[in-house]
Protein backbone atom coordinates (compact mmCIF):
# COMPACT_ATOMS: atom_id res chain seq x y z
CA UNK A 1 0.00 0.00 0.00
CA UNK A 2 1.20 3.42 -0.81
CA UNK A 3 2.02 5.32 2.00
CA UNK A 4 0.71 8.70 0.09
CA UNK A 5 -2.21 7.65 -0.99
CA UNK A 6 -3.48 6.42 2.32
CA UNK A 7 -2.63 9.19 4.20
CA UNK A 8 -5.16 11.20 1.41
CA UNK A 9 -8.12 8.86 2.10
CA UNK A 10 -7.22 9.55 5.58
CA UNK A 11 -7.73 13.66 5.36
CA UNK A 12 -10.46 13.38 2.95
CA UNK A 13 -12.85 10.85 5.51
CA UNK A 14 -11.95 12.95 8.53
CA UNK A 15 -12.08 16.57 7.40
CA UNK A 16 -15.49 16.83 6.55
CA UNK A 17 -16.61 16.02 9.80
CA UNK A 18 -13.34 18.03 11.43
CA UNK A 19 -14.93 21.48 9.48
CA UNK A 20 -18.49 20.78 10.18
CA UNK A 21 -17.74 21.65 14.10
CA UNK A 22 -17.98 25.99 13.36
CA UNK A 23 -17.53 25.53 17.23
CA UNK A 24 -13.48 25.22 16.66
CA UNK A 25 -11.72 28.00 15.63
CA UNK A 26 -9.28 27.41 12.64
CA UNK A 27 -6.32 26.38 14.68
CA UNK A 28 -8.41 23.59 16.85
CA UNK A 29 -9.20 22.65 13.56
CA UNK A 30 -5.57 22.32 12.15
CA UNK A 31 -4.36 20.52 15.13
CA UNK A 32 -6.98 17.92 15.02
CA UNK A 33 -6.49 17.77 11.65
CA UNK A 34 -2.76 17.00 12.47
CA UNK A 35 -3.51 14.56 15.03
CA UNK A 36 -5.65 12.57 12.90
CA UNK A 37 -3.08 12.25 10.08
CA UNK A 38 -0.31 10.99 12.23
CA UNK A 39 -2.83 8.40 13.86
CA UNK A 40 -3.23 7.11 10.16
CA UNK A 41 0.46 7.17 9.57
CA UNK A 42 0.49 4.93 12.30
CA UNK A 43 -2.00 2.40 11.17
CA UNK A 44 -0.32 2.61 7.44
CA UNK A 45 2.86 1.34 9.46
CA UNK A 46 1.40 -1.44 11.33
CA UNK A 47 -0.51 -3.02 8.06
CA UNK A 48 2.85 -2.74 5.95
CA UNK A 49 4.14 -4.46 9.07
CA UNK A 50 1.79 -7.28 9.14
CA UNK A 51 2.07 -7.80 4.64
CA UNK A 52 5.79 -8.29 5.54
CA UNK A 53 5.05 -10.70 8.64
CA UNK A 54 2.82 -12.87 6.53
CA UNK A 55 5.35 -13.11 3.41
CA UNK A 56 7.99 -14.50 5.99
CA UNK A 57 5.96 -16.57 7.56
CA UNK A 58 6.44 -20.22 4.99
CA UNK A 59 10.14 -19.48 5.34
CA UNK A 60 10.28 -19.73 9.13
CA UNK A 61 8.17 -22.88 9.05
CA UNK A 62 10.42 -24.25 6.41
CA UNK A 63 14.03 -23.79 8.40
CA UNK A 64 11.69 -25.35 11.39
CA UNK A 65 11.03 -28.34 9.73
CA UNK A 66 14.96 -28.84 8.56
CA UNK A 67 15.44 -28.45 12.17
CA UNK A 68 13.40 -31.08 13.51
CA UNK A 69 14.62 -33.27 10.87
CA UNK A 70 18.09 -32.79 11.41
CA UNK A 71 17.99 -32.98 14.86
CA UNK A 72 16.25 -36.40 14.04
CA UNK A 73 19.68 -37.86 12.51
CA UNK A 74 22.43 -35.84 14.54
CA UNK A 75 23.80 -37.37 17.89
CA UNK A 76 23.35 -35.51 21.30
CA UNK A 77 25.11 -36.41 24.28
CA UNK A 78 22.89 -35.38 27.30
CA UNK A 79 24.35 -35.27 30.78
CA UNK A 80 22.70 -34.83 33.95
CA UNK A 81 22.92 -31.60 35.90
CA UNK A 82 26.38 -30.31 37.29
CA UNK A 83 28.15 -33.48 35.39
CA UNK A 84 31.06 -33.90 33.11
CA UNK A 85 32.03 -36.42 30.90
CA UNK A 86 35.59 -36.65 29.52
CA UNK A 87 37.25 -38.83 26.88
CA UNK A 88 40.62 -39.72 26.40
CA UNK A 89 43.11 -41.95 25.05
CA UNK A 90 47.08 -43.25 25.78
CA UNK A 91 48.72 -45.29 22.77
CA UNK A 92 52.32 -46.61 23.61
CA UNK A 93 54.32 -48.85 21.10
CA UNK A 94 57.46 -50.07 21.77
CA UNK A 95 60.60 -51.07 19.60
CA UNK A 96 62.43 -53.93 22.16
CA UNK A 97 66.43 -55.25 21.92
CA UNK A 98 67.35 -57.38 24.62
CA UNK A 99 70.58 -59.10 25.06
CA UNK A 100 71.52 -62.78 26.06
CA UNK A 101 69.48 -65.51 26.88
CA UNK A 102 67.29 -65.52 30.71
CA UNK A 103 66.75 -63.52 33.34
CA UNK A 104 67.67 -62.75 36.74
CA UNK A 105 64.71 -61.40 37.85
CA UNK A 106 60.34 -61.42 37.73
CA UNK A 107 61.39 -58.60 34.72
CA UNK A 108 58.58 -57.85 32.40
CA UNK A 109 60.29 -56.29 29.56
CA UNK A 110 56.69 -56.66 26.96
CA UNK A 111 53.51 -55.11 27.34
CA UNK A 112 52.20 -58.64 27.00
CA UNK A 113 49.44 -59.52 29.72
CA UNK A 114 50.43 -63.19 29.68
CA UNK A 115 54.69 -62.64 29.96
CA UNK A 116 56.79 -65.39 30.92
CA UNK A 117 60.21 -64.96 31.44
CA UNK A 118 62.19 -66.87 28.68
CA UNK A 119 65.49 -68.29 27.43
CA UNK A 120 65.65 -66.37 23.99
CA UNK A 121 67.03 -63.25 22.89
CA UNK A 122 64.48 -60.62 21.83
CA UNK A 123 63.57 -58.52 19.56
CA UNK A 124 60.09 -57.59 19.13
CA UNK A 125 57.09 -54.93 18.74
CA UNK A 126 54.71 -54.64 21.22
CA UNK A 127 52.49 -52.09 23.06
CA UNK A 128 49.03 -51.12 23.18
CA UNK A 129 46.08 -48.69 23.08
CA UNK A 130 43.99 -47.33 26.11
CA UNK A 131 40.96 -45.60 25.55
CA UNK A 132 39.63 -43.75 28.84
CA UNK A 133 35.78 -42.74 29.81
CA UNK A 134 35.40 -40.57 33.01
CA UNK A 135 32.12 -39.07 34.27
CA UNK A 136 31.30 -36.95 37.34
CA UNK A 137 28.51 -35.33 39.17
CA UNK A 138 28.90 -32.76 41.74
CA UNK A 139 26.40 -31.13 44.16
CA UNK A 140 26.38 -27.72 45.22
CA UNK A 141 27.99 -28.58 48.97
CA UNK A 142 31.18 -29.78 46.86
CA UNK A 143 30.61 -33.71 47.13
CA UNK A 144 30.26 -35.47 43.94
CA UNK A 145 30.20 -39.47 42.14
CA UNK A 146 31.73 -40.36 39.36
CA UNK A 147 33.40 -43.78 37.34
CA UNK A 148 36.22 -44.42 34.92
CA UNK A 149 37.14 -47.19 32.93
CA UNK A 150 39.89 -47.80 30.72
CA UNK A 151 39.96 -51.22 27.85
CA UNK A 152 43.15 -52.03 26.64
CA UNK A 153 43.41 -53.25 23.00
CA UNK A 154 47.01 -54.94 22.85
CA UNK A 155 49.02 -55.78 19.59
CA UNK A 156 48.72 -59.47 20.49
CA UNK A 157 44.66 -59.24 19.24
CA UNK A 158 43.52 -59.58 23.06
CA UNK A 159 41.26 -57.00 24.79
CA UNK A 160 42.22 -55.90 28.50
CA UNK A 161 41.62 -53.47 31.00
CA UNK A 162 43.82 -51.36 33.56
CA UNK A 163 40.81 -49.64 35.57
CA UNK A 164 37.76 -49.72 36.45
CA UNK A 165 36.25 -47.43 39.82
CA UNK A 166 33.12 -45.89 40.89
CA UNK A 167 34.01 -43.26 43.82
CA UNK A 168 32.43 -40.99 45.60
CA UNK A 169 33.23 -38.01 48.40
CA UNK A 170 33.82 -34.33 49.38
CA UNK A 171 36.23 -32.47 47.45
CA UNK A 172 39.55 -32.12 49.38
CA UNK A 173 38.60 -34.10 52.13
CA UNK A 174 37.46 -37.58 51.68
CA UNK A 175 36.62 -39.75 49.10
CA UNK A 176 35.56 -43.83 48.99
CA UNK A 177 36.71 -46.05 45.73
CA UNK A 178 35.45 -49.52 44.78
CA UNK A 179 36.81 -51.50 41.80
CA UNK A 180 39.86 -51.75 39.86
CA UNK A 181 42.61 -49.65 40.34
CA UNK A 182 46.17 -49.26 41.70
CA UNK A 183 46.52 -47.12 44.85
CA UNK A 184 49.44 -45.71 45.99
CA UNK A 185 52.55 -45.80 44.41
CA UNK A 186 55.24 -46.82 47.11
CA UNK A 187 58.38 -47.45 44.64
CA UNK A 188 58.25 -44.76 42.00
CA UNK A 189 60.51 -44.84 39.09
CA UNK A 190 60.59 -41.24 37.40
CA UNK A 191 60.43 -41.86 33.62
CA UNK A 192 59.87 -45.46 33.50
CA UNK A 193 60.17 -46.96 30.17
CA UNK A 194 62.42 -50.01 30.50
CA UNK A 195 62.78 -51.19 34.00
CA UNK A 196 58.98 -52.40 33.99
CA UNK A 197 59.28 -55.25 37.08
CA UNK A 198 56.19 -57.39 36.75
CA UNK A 199 54.81 -55.48 39.54
CA UNK A 200 52.22 -53.40 37.52
CA UNK A 201 49.27 -55.39 38.75
CA UNK A 202 48.80 -57.56 41.52
CA UNK A 203 48.99 -60.61 40.12
CA UNK A 204 52.42 -62.60 38.57
CA UNK A 205 55.03 -60.75 40.64
CA UNK A 206 57.02 -63.31 41.85
CA UNK A 207 58.39 -65.68 39.01
CA UNK A 208 59.91 -69.03 40.97
CA UNK A 209 63.71 -69.31 40.02
CA UNK A 210 64.11 -65.47 39.33
CA UNK A 211 65.17 -62.71 42.10
CA UNK A 212 62.58 -60.51 43.28
CA UNK A 213 62.24 -57.13 43.52
CA UNK A 214 59.98 -55.94 46.38
CA UNK A 215 58.28 -52.58 45.54
CA UNK A 216 55.52 -52.74 48.12
CA UNK A 217 52.95 -53.65 45.15
CA UNK A 218 51.44 -56.86 46.89
CA UNK A 219 48.49 -54.60 47.92
CA UNK A 220 48.47 -52.18 45.42
CA UNK A 221 45.58 -53.55 43.16
CA UNK A 222 45.08 -53.60 39.69
CA UNK A 223 44.07 -57.61 40.14
CA UNK A 224 42.82 -59.79 37.82
CA UNK A 225 41.52 -62.10 40.89
CA UNK A 226 39.80 -59.36 42.88
CA UNK A 227 38.65 -56.00 44.13
CA UNK A 228 39.72 -52.65 45.74
CA UNK A 229 38.05 -50.86 48.42
CA UNK A 230 39.69 -47.30 49.40
CA UNK A 231 39.29 -45.24 52.03
CA UNK A 232 41.16 -41.83 51.43
CA UNK A 233 41.60 -38.85 53.60
CA UNK A 234 43.34 -35.07 53.45
CA UNK A 235 43.84 -33.02 56.01
CA UNK A 236 46.37 -29.88 55.15
CA UNK A 237 49.81 -31.44 54.15
CA UNK A 238 48.79 -34.59 55.48
CA UNK A 239 47.12 -37.38 53.46
CA UNK A 240 45.82 -40.65 54.52
CA UNK A 241 44.95 -43.71 52.83
CA UNK A 242 43.72 -47.20 53.45
CA UNK A 243 43.59 -50.08 50.36
CA UNK A 244 41.74 -53.51 51.15
CA UNK A 245 42.54 -55.72 48.14
CA UNK A 246 40.37 -59.23 47.95
CA UNK A 247 41.86 -61.47 45.73
CA UNK A 248 43.30 -65.15 44.97
CA UNK A 249 46.47 -64.95 46.75
CA UNK A 250 47.66 -67.44 44.70
CA UNK A 251 47.74 -65.08 41.59
CA UNK A 252 50.68 -63.35 43.30
CA UNK A 253 52.86 -66.50 41.63
CA UNK A 254 54.00 -66.71 37.99
CA UNK A 255 51.82 -70.73 37.95
CA UNK A 256 50.98 -70.53 41.33
CA UNK A 257 54.68 -71.94 42.62
CA UNK A 258 56.96 -70.62 44.97
CA UNK A 259 60.03 -72.13 45.78
CA UNK A 260 59.73 -75.34 43.73
CA UNK A 261 56.19 -76.21 46.05
CA UNK A 262 52.82 -75.91 43.58
CA UNK A 263 50.50 -73.54 45.96
CA UNK A 264 47.35 -75.06 46.47
CA UNK A 265 44.74 -71.68 47.10
CA UNK A 266 41.63 -72.31 49.81
CA UNK A 267 40.13 -68.97 50.27
CA UNK A 268 40.78 -65.51 49.14
CA UNK A 269 43.38 -63.58 50.57
CA UNK A 270 42.63 -60.12 51.78
CA UNK A 271 45.64 -57.31 51.78
CA UNK A 272 45.22 -54.17 54.15
CA UNK A 273 47.64 -51.94 52.98
CA UNK A 274 47.57 -48.39 54.88
CA UNK A 275 49.28 -45.28 53.80
CA UNK A 276 50.43 -41.86 55.46
CA UNK A 277 51.64 -39.57 53.42
CA UNK A 278 53.00 -35.59 54.06
CA UNK A 279 53.82 -32.95 51.34
CA UNK A 280 54.88 -29.38 51.41
CA UNK A 281 55.91 -27.40 48.32
CA UNK A 282 58.44 -29.34 46.83
CA UNK A 283 59.22 -31.94 49.53
CA UNK A 284 56.89 -34.91 50.13
CA UNK A 285 57.44 -38.47 52.03
CA UNK A 286 55.10 -41.65 52.60
CA UNK A 287 55.10 -44.51 54.64
CA UNK A 288 53.25 -47.66 53.92
CA UNK A 289 52.87 -51.86 55.22
CA UNK A 290 50.64 -54.34 53.53
CA UNK A 291 49.87 -57.73 55.24
CA UNK A 292 47.50 -60.08 54.51
CA UNK A 293 45.03 -60.70 57.23
CA UNK A 294 43.61 -64.08 56.31
CA UNK A 295 45.58 -67.09 57.76
CA UNK A 296 45.89 -70.94 55.45
CA UNK A 297 44.34 -68.52 52.42
CA UNK A 298 47.10 -70.70 50.11
CA UNK A 299 49.52 -72.99 50.73
CA UNK A 300 50.70 -76.50 49.79
CA UNK A 301 50.99 -80.11 51.61
CA UNK A 302 54.55 -81.44 51.59
CA UNK A 303 55.74 -85.36 51.43
CA UNK A 304 54.28 -86.03 55.33
CA UNK A 305 51.43 -85.06 54.52
CA UNK A 306 51.74 -81.49 56.25
CA UNK A 307 49.99 -78.24 55.11
CA UNK A 308 52.11 -75.56 54.76
CA UNK A 309 50.76 -72.03 55.13
CA UNK A 310 52.38 -69.68 52.54
CA UNK A 311 49.75 -66.64 52.80
CA UNK A 312 51.94 -64.74 55.90
CA UNK A 313 53.43 -62.14 53.89
CA UNK A 314 53.75 -58.31 55.41
CA UNK A 315 55.77 -55.68 53.98
CA UNK A 316 56.77 -52.46 54.58
CA UNK A 317 58.17 -49.00 52.21
CA UNK A 318 59.39 -45.74 52.97
CA UNK A 319 59.56 -43.18 49.66
CA UNK A 320 60.92 -39.89 49.75
CA UNK A 321 60.69 -37.25 46.65
CA UNK A 322 61.77 -33.97 46.03
CA UNK A 323 59.85 -31.93 43.23
CA UNK A 324 60.69 -28.31 41.66
CA UNK A 325 59.38 -29.93 38.15
CA UNK A 326 56.38 -28.04 39.11
CA UNK A 327 57.31 -24.70 39.71
CA UNK A 328 59.85 -24.76 37.26
CA UNK A 329 58.82 -26.76 34.11
CA UNK A 330 62.45 -25.77 32.28
CA UNK A 331 64.85 -26.67 34.82
CA UNK A 332 63.01 -28.05 37.61
CA UNK A 333 64.28 -31.75 39.29
CA UNK A 334 62.74 -34.72 40.10
CA UNK A 335 64.48 -37.26 42.69
CA UNK A 336 63.08 -40.18 44.29
CA UNK A 337 64.54 -41.93 47.05
CA UNK A 338 62.42 -45.56 48.25
CA UNK A 339 63.40 -48.39 50.32
CA UNK A 340 60.94 -51.71 50.90
CA UNK A 341 60.95 -54.66 53.06
CA UNK A 342 59.13 -58.07 53.25
CA UNK A 343 58.84 -60.34 55.97
CA UNK A 344 57.40 -64.00 54.59
CA UNK A 345 57.53 -67.60 55.00
CA UNK A 346 60.88 -68.71 54.53
CA UNK A 347 62.19 -65.76 52.45
CA UNK A 348 62.88 -62.25 53.48
CA UNK A 349 63.48 -59.52 50.93
CA UNK A 350 64.86 -55.93 50.94
CA UNK A 351 64.82 -53.60 47.85
CA UNK A 352 66.03 -49.83 47.55
CA UNK A 353 66.78 -47.33 45.02
CA UNK A 354 67.19 -43.89 43.44
CA UNK A 355 66.19 -42.39 40.80
CA UNK A 356 66.54 -38.67 39.23
CA UNK A 357 65.05 -36.31 36.31
CA UNK A 358 66.50 -33.59 34.42
CA UNK A 359 65.92 -31.62 31.74
CA UNK A 360 63.68 -34.88 30.77
CA UNK A 361 66.84 -37.54 31.34
CA UNK A 362 66.33 -39.78 33.85
CA UNK A 363 68.74 -42.54 35.80
CA UNK A 364 68.52 -44.76 38.30
CA UNK A 365 69.37 -47.38 40.67
CA UNK A 366 67.89 -50.34 42.35
CA UNK A 367 69.39 -52.63 44.78
CA UNK A 368 67.35 -55.66 45.86
CA UNK A 369 68.45 -58.68 48.43
CA UNK A 370 66.26 -61.76 48.70
CA UNK A 371 67.24 -64.24 51.81
CA UNK A 372 65.68 -67.54 50.72
CA UNK A 373 65.77 -70.27 53.34
CA UNK A 374 64.23 -73.17 51.42
CA UNK A 375 63.96 -74.41 48.15
CA UNK A 376 62.82 -78.01 46.66
CA UNK A 377 64.82 -78.00 43.26
CA UNK A 378 62.71 -80.69 42.58
CA UNK A 379 60.10 -78.97 41.63
CA UNK A 380 61.46 -77.22 38.79
CA UNK A 381 61.16 -77.78 34.82
CA UNK A 382 64.21 -78.41 33.08
CA UNK A 383 63.76 -75.30 31.16
CA UNK A 384 64.15 -73.41 34.82
CA UNK A 385 67.45 -75.64 35.72
CA UNK A 386 69.03 -74.68 32.33
CA UNK A 387 68.07 -70.96 32.95
CA UNK A 388 67.01 -69.51 36.11
CA UNK A 389 69.01 -67.56 38.83
CA UNK A 390 67.90 -68.93 41.96
CA UNK A 391 67.63 -72.32 42.15
CA UNK A 392 69.24 -73.04 46.19
CA UNK A 393 68.63 -71.35 49.78
CA UNK A 394 71.24 -68.71 50.00
CA UNK A 395 71.42 -64.91 49.61
CA UNK A 396 70.92 -63.14 46.33
CA UNK A 397 71.88 -59.50 45.49
CA UNK A 398 70.56 -57.71 42.49
CA UNK A 399 71.87 -54.53 40.95
CA UNK A 400 69.47 -52.55 38.16
CA UNK A 401 71.12 -49.21 36.43
CA UNK A 402 68.32 -47.97 33.95
CA UNK A 403 68.01 -44.84 32.19
CA UNK A 404 65.72 -42.95 30.09
CA UNK A 405 65.97 -39.73 27.64
CA UNK A 406 62.24 -37.92 26.58
CA UNK A 407 62.17 -36.34 23.11
CA UNK A 408 59.26 -33.75 23.42
CA UNK A 409 56.61 -32.90 20.71
CA UNK A 410 57.26 -34.48 17.58
CA UNK A 411 56.38 -33.05 15.13
CA UNK A 412 55.50 -29.65 17.27
CA UNK A 413 52.70 -32.15 18.70
CA UNK A 414 52.81 -31.64 22.49
CA UNK A 415 51.06 -34.48 23.21
CA UNK A 416 53.52 -36.88 20.73
CA UNK A 417 56.46 -37.93 22.10
CA UNK A 418 59.27 -40.54 22.02
CA UNK A 419 61.18 -41.98 24.64
CA UNK A 420 64.38 -43.58 24.42
CA UNK A 421 65.45 -46.28 27.37
CA UNK A 422 68.05 -48.69 28.52
CA UNK A 423 68.69 -51.01 31.37
CA UNK A 424 71.09 -53.81 33.03
CA UNK A 425 71.30 -56.12 35.73
CA UNK A 426 73.27 -58.27 37.14
CA UNK A 427 72.91 -60.89 39.85
CA UNK A 428 75.52 -62.01 43.03
CA UNK A 429 74.71 -64.99 44.77
CA UNK A 430 76.13 -66.52 48.09
CA UNK A 431 74.69 -70.05 47.12
CA UNK A 432 76.98 -73.00 47.50
CA UNK A 433 78.38 -74.01 43.93
CA UNK A 434 76.36 -70.93 42.08
CA UNK A 435 78.46 -68.50 39.97
CA UNK A 436 77.63 -65.03 39.46
CA UNK A 437 75.19 -64.43 36.83
CA UNK A 438 76.61 -62.60 33.67
CA UNK A 439 74.87 -59.14 33.00
CA UNK A 440 71.61 -58.66 31.13
CA UNK A 441 70.51 -55.66 29.51
CA UNK A 442 68.12 -54.27 26.81
CA UNK A 443 67.03 -50.90 25.15
CA UNK A 444 63.83 -49.76 24.28
CA UNK A 445 62.39 -46.63 21.94
CA UNK A 446 58.98 -46.08 22.92
CA UNK A 447 56.48 -43.60 21.09
CA UNK A 448 54.11 -42.19 23.50
CA UNK A 449 50.71 -40.12 21.66
CA UNK A 450 48.12 -38.44 24.41
CA UNK A 451 44.80 -37.48 23.51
Amino acid sequence: MNKKIGLMLCVSVFSGPAYSQSSLTVDQRFALLEQRLQSAEMRADKAEAEIVKLKQRPMAVENRDVAANKSEHEPVIKLNKDASLKFYGDVEFNLDGASRTGSLTSLKTSANKNWAPGNKERWDINGRILLGVEGMQTSTNGQYAGFNVQPLADMNGKMNLDDAAFFFGQQNDWQVKVGRFEAYDMFPLNQDTFVEYSGNTANNLYSDGYGYIYMMKEGRGRSNSGGNLQLSKNVGHWYFEVNNLVEDGSSLYVDQRYHGMALENQKNAVYVRPVIAWQSGDYSVAAAMESNLVNNAYGYTDNNGKWNDQSGRTGYGLTMTWNTLKNNPQDGTVINLNTAMMNAKKEKDFSAGVNALWHRVEVGYIYAHNKISEFNISGIDSECITDCAILAPGNYDIHTLHTSWQLPNIMDMPNFNIYLGAYTSWLNSSAEGDSNHQPRYGARVRFKYLF
